[in-house]
């Protein structure tokens, strides 16, 4: 194709070809001029389409374009193609740089136009690196098309055809800076030469930079990169990327370090004198804490501590005058004598004198003796003593005649030190020898299985009708002998104790697990807790039927253990438990009690309780913030721990979807190095958890058998459902004492490992190695933020060979109670007070003061309907508050709740000592 010409001067058989067809379709003098035109037309150049007509031919018969050739690009040695197409038209030729192009050159194909009947006709030719790269550099290469009808002729316009090319090299590259934060940042690139131009496009991190989705950037018309204000997820690599239809460069990536300079906080208080008497000195101290400097920045100036004089005055001691002389010998035979404390007196806080101020003695050496009347007035004191206990006596009588009348219990006496010890799986206490039918069974003082009936009506404020003697109302009961009453005869005491000792129909469970607790319970109620883990199961009394005994377990369940199938934005936000076994009947709500770790609210998630079935299967049985579809389940979410009122055991989990990209759930980050360095290397793990103690405990005993060590207080994130990474990084280290062996600026975990939870200590490691032996002193800052999102950084600074510091926070496996409570010891609130209020606010009251106003002063209110749905509104009340308070609640502000709902009728809470 390149050996044969291309362009030629204009075609001769085809012009006279074109002129004999026009004279033998108009004879004569205007056939002749009409070949004159169109022969002259041949050889004229126009840029853009021109209409040539034959004089008194209609102008309505001129060639129009259909399509006119466009400017292209030859990429490398591709040859391109250009095409043009009119109507009506004879002949269409190319010209090109002003030669015609070789009629054989030309692809032509003939149609009809559909709508006009006129002739169609279309012309492409094709142009090779070779014919462009001949006139290089002289003009730029260009070609037209000229058309033909027997009206006239008609030019295009021109399509220019040029080689696309783009250097190597950026005529200007961005550069590495340090800025400080909120600083503005200006990234110049100028691309490559190229034709077409180049189109110019940043990465972050090799991550596009959208001005689109990030206010705080935008690309100048001059290809610059701009950040308005700098901030700490601002640090990473820039790039410059040039490229158009030829080839894509990239610049050298410009490190960009954004830095905060440190700050001081707030001066402390001053300290006390460092002596108590005499000139000492006090101190205040500030930490460069606000903020503190990061990536380098400039730590803050001037002195972290301040020191003054002070004075304290010196505390002077008492010392006592000399005695005064003996007085008068007086009638009751003796005399006396005095002294001050003035020899000095105490002051500045001395101590005052020890020792008596007046000294007495007899003055006659018991020679004397008093009056007469003192005789009479012995026995006058002995009356009055008398009658006074004669009215005790009466007193205590009549309390005891009420005691029995309001209780209808009858004379069998039991000790209340065995109500706990008789339920217990082992040493089970026989029944005394003088008195066999003593039983270990508390009185049944609950109310008859109903459904509550009074209205949910609003309370209004007023008086009620209940009212707090001035005593203790909720104190725990004391170390001494009480009595209690019960009616049951000899021998059904004989027949509980025979079943208590007999549980060979208990299911088996597995014993020794630390994340286990079980027990033996009866309807007294109990408790069991895993130690460490924030995780209990609450029995209240009377949930378990009278009569029977339950083995009832209580299992955190480790993530692999247990397959919880997740999907789309769902994510595990507690502990997978189980309590056991299933399937027992309870006549009572009991109350599991976990942690989460989910930020919650309304519009950003959707929380719902999830319940294995029998078949395995994973059921929402519950949908927080909605009123409770069944009475089986509810659940009252807080900030850091659930808890759930159940009826059916079994194994539940708390799951959250989220409704937006705000939705953030609470990560623990915790970071461990080894106890012991032998070696040169030095490894620092940094945990990213769920924020609840039970994750916190595993990675401790993990941590306790690798013989690691907490070298930091451990830190809250909060993770956003952002689809963004967790980075991690290590700075600031000093290089002639340590130097890191990680290849890359920061590690990561990605988004879905974490956004899941169901990935257990998910943790990076920082492998640093000391270049002596010697070195044990390390410092350097650690940084662990969300893109996008929230960050958290920890300064350490410790001696890896001695630092102790936050061993505190491990807490030892020995300083956990017990995992088993059973009966009245498993409960803050004592049993008789517990049902004098039950059986008090239970009633609905037209002024408000039952258990709603109770339930309102203890923010227990938001669903009210649920408490409403069980026999005891009250009961599932005060369920709730011994699963939130124990073991450290606080029965003072419980007992004042309880007296602000009244005060009128005060006999209601009088409880005797005998009742007790």
């Amino acid at each position: 194709m390149g050996a044969r010409p291309r362009r030629r001067r204009a075609p001769a058989a085809s012009s006279a070809a074109a002129a004999a067809a026009v004279v033998a379709a108009a004879p004569g003098p205007l056939g002749a001029l009409l070949a004159a035109a169109l022969l002259a037309a041949a050889g004229a150049q126009q840029s853009a389409t021109v209409a040539t007509p034959v004089s008194g031919a209609s102008p309505d018969l001129l060639p129009r374009f259909l399509l006119e050739p466009e400017d292209v690009y030859i990429v490398k040695n591709k040859p391109v193609s250009l095409a043009c197409q009119a109507t009506p038209a004879t002949q269409i030729y190319f010209k090109c740089n002003g030669e015609w192009v070789h009629q054989g050159d030309h692809v032509t194909q003939h149609s009809t136009d559909r709508s006009t009947g006129l002739p169609v006709m279309e012309v492409r030719i094709e142009i090779t690196r070779q014919q462009v790269e001949k006139i290089f550099g002289l003009e730029e290469y260009w070609c037209q098309c000229v058309a033909w009808s027997s009206s006239g002729t008609t030019k295009s316009q021109k399509a220019f055809v040029r080689i696309a090319y783009l250097r190597k090299n950026f005529e200007q590259e961005p550069t590495a800076r340090e800025v400080s934060i909120e600083q503005g940042i200006v990234l110049p690139c100028r691309p490559p030469e190229g034709i077409p131009p180049a189109e110019v496009e940043w990465l972050r991190n090799e991550e596009l930079v959208d001005p689109a989705l990030d206010a705080n950037v935008y690309v100048t018309p001059e290809h610059s990169l701009v950040l308005r204000q700098a901030r700490l997820a601002d640090t990473a690599n820039y790039t410059c990327v040039a490229k158009n239809i030829v080839a894509r460069r990239r610049s050298a990536s410009a490190a960009i370090t954004v830095y905060v300079n440190g700050g001081w906080s707030t001066w402390t208080q001053w300290s006390g004198c460092s002596t108590s008497c005499g000139r000492g000195w006090q101190k205040r101290s500030r930490t460069c804490t606000n903020p503190t400097p990061l990536n380098g920045g400039a730590f803050c100036e001037g002195q972290n501590v301040q020191k003054s004089a002070c004075t304290t005055l010196c505390p002077v001691d008492g010392a006592w005058s000399e005695w005064s002389k003996w007085s008068v010998c007086g009638t009751e035979c003796t005399h006396w004598r005095s002294r001050e404390c003035s020899e000095p007196a105490p002051r500045n806080g001395g101590q005052e004198c020890h020792g008596a101020e007046l000294e007495t003695r007899n003055c006659t050496s018991e020679l004397c003796s008093p009056a007469a009347q003192g005789a009479e007035d012995v026995a006058l004191y002995v009356g009055l003593i008398a009658v006074a206990v004669c009215l005790v006596l009466l007193l205590l009588v009549g309390v005891l005649v009420y005691c029995r009348k309001k209780g209808g219990l009858d004379a069998d006496v039991a000790d209340s030190s065995i109500l706990t010890a008789g339920f217990q799986p082992v040493s089970i206490k026989p029944s005394k020898a003088d008195n066999p039918s003593l039983l270990t069974i508390q009185p049944d003082l609950s109310t008859a299985t109903m459904t509550y009936q009074g209205s949910l009506c609003p309370r209004q404020d007023g008086p009620a009708k209940l009212q707090l003697p001035n005593g203790h109302l909720l104190s725990p009961l004391g170390a001494g002998r009480h009595t209690l009453h019960h009616s049951s005869p000899t021998a059904e005491g004989a027949d509980f104790v025979a079943r208590l000792s007999t549980q060979s129909y208990f299911r088996s469970l597995p014993r020794g697990n630390t994340n286990m607790a079980y027990g033996t319970f009866n309807f007294l109620g109990g408790r069991l807790m895993i130690p460490n883990t924030g995780i209990s199961l609450l029995i209240p009394p009377d949930a378990i039927p009278r009569g029977k005994i339950y083995e009832v377990y209580l299992t955190l369940h480790k993530h692999e253990e247990v397959r919880l199938p997740l999907a789309g934005c769902q994510t595990l936000l507690s502990p997978i438990v189980s309590c056991g076994p299933p399937g027992v009947l309870l006549t009572r709500p009991a109350i599991l009690a976990m942690g989460h770790c989910v930020e919650a609210s309304a519009e950003n998630w959707s929380l719902r309780l999830k319940k294995q079935s029998c078949e395995g299967t994973w059921e929402d049985v519950l949908q927080l913030g909605t009123e409770p579809c069944t009475e089986l389940y509810y659940c009252q979410l807080e900030a850091q721990a659930c808890y759930i009122f159940t009826e059916q055991l079994g194994r539940f989990a708390l799951v959250g979807e989220s409704l937006s990209m705000a939705a953030s759930k609470r990560l623990k980050l915790v970071l461990f190095a080894p106890a012991a360095c032998p070696s040169l290397e030095y490894n620092i793990r940094v945990y990213c958890l769920s924020d609840t103690q039970d994750a916190l405990k595993e990675v401790i005993q993990l941590e306790k058998q690798m013989g690691g060590q907490l070298i930091g207080a451990p830190r809250v994130l909060h993770f956003k459902d952002s689809y963004h990474n967790l980075r991690l990084s290590i700075h600031d280290m000093p290089s002639s004492l340590w130097k890191s062996k990680l290849l890359a600026s920061y590690q990561e975990i990605p988004f879905y490992h974490i956004w899941s939870g169901l990935q257990p200590y998910l943790h990076c490691t920082f492998t640093l190695e000391r270049l002596s032996p010697s070195t044990c002193e390390l410092a350097c800052k650690i940084w662990i933020w969300q893109v996008e999102g929230d960050g958290q950084s920890f300064t350490i600074n410790f001696n890896i060979a001695k630092d102790t510091r936050f061993s505190d926070w491990l807490v030892p496996d020995s300083e956990v109670g017990s995992p088993a409570l059973v009966g009245p010891s498993a409960f803050k609130i004592p049993f008789l007070i517990r049902q004098k209020i039950i059986s008090s606010l239970d009633t609905p009251c037209a002024r408000g003061a039952d258990w709603r106003t109770l339930a309102q002063k203890l923010n227990l209110d938001s669903h009210l309907s649920f408490y409403a749905s069980k026999p005891s509104p009250t009961a599932m009340i005060l369920n709730l508050w011994e699963a939130r308070h124990f073991p450290n609640g606080n029965l003072s502000q419980l007992a004042a709740a309880v007296a602000e709902v009244g005060k009128q009728d005060g006999a209601l809470f009088a409880v005797s000592e005998a009742e007790c």
